[in-house]
């Protein structure tokens, strides 16, 4: 449920303005202006990652096109942004890695996970598959998150918290057309998350409707949550 809302809430603050439009992907940083960001971030400046976030998104954009035979280019690229959002807020220069190789290796595993998850009739998995990325860029396992300790409880909890909030904002601001297709499209509210083109079969509509509506929708949330000046973590 967490990484639901997740991905719902990276889609609202960081993408509604640049996914929608793929030819206006900002020209990558140079190495100066890159470290410089970074600096920035690493002081507190949040605005500094929104700038590493935007330069990298034709980083995205390419490395969904490997696998757009497998999905929706539309929902690879949103699947992928979250691992650029994720890479660049874990990403540590002293590790002496490239920002572009790590973000990469994040963006990747964010898109071959989601490809695993949406396999249908698969019944058979090995508790040694990995599921993603540490801070340090190690993968980990299933194994590892059946590990966990005591922490998770109260994460499970902040999570439902969250959820819950959510759901209200999006009932106050959103007609029932777009609150519906919302929660098909993030898997809200436990349900399983669906592709813009299943999402459109089922509603008896067509995928650029539903494109149109979600662009509009997130919009909505985003315009409400910063007027109400919610602190989202």
């Amino acid at each position: 449920m967490l990484s639901a809302v997740l991905e719902f809430l990276s889609k609202v603050f960081c993408f509604s303005s640049y996914v929608s439009n793929k030819a206006s992907y900002p020209q990558p940083l140079s190495a100066e202006e890159e470290a410089a960001e970074l600096e920035k971030y690493k002081n507190g400046d949040m605005t500094a990652r929104e700038t590493l976030i935007k330069h990298n998104l034709r980083l995205v954009a390419h490395i969904a096109k490997k696998y757009s035979h497998s999905m929706d280019i539309d929902d690879l690229i949103s699947i992928g942004s979250i691992g650029l959002v994720k890479g660049i807020s874990t990403f540590q220069t002293k590790k002496g890695t490239q920002l572009a190789t790590y973000l990469a290796r994040c963006i990747e595993n964010e898109i071959l996970m989601a490809l695993r998850a949406n396999k249908k009739n698969r019944c058979v998995f090995s508790l040694s598959d990995p599921l993603g990325v540490d801070n340090d860029g190690n993968e980990f396992s299933l194994i590892d998150v059946l590990s966990v300790n005591q922490d998770s409880v109260f994460k499970q909890v902040e999570s439902e918290i969250l959820s819950e909030k959510l759901d209200g904002i999006m009932r106050q601001c959103l007609t029932k057309r777009e609150y519906d297709i919302l929660r098909m499209r993030y898997g809200l509210g436990g349900r399983p998350a669906y592709t813009q083109l299943k999402t459109a079969e089922i509603l008896g509509i067509s995928r650029s409707y539903i494109s149109r509506i979600e662009k509009k929708a997130l919009a909505k949330i985003r315009a409400r949550l910063e007027k109400e000046d919610y602190i989202i973590d």
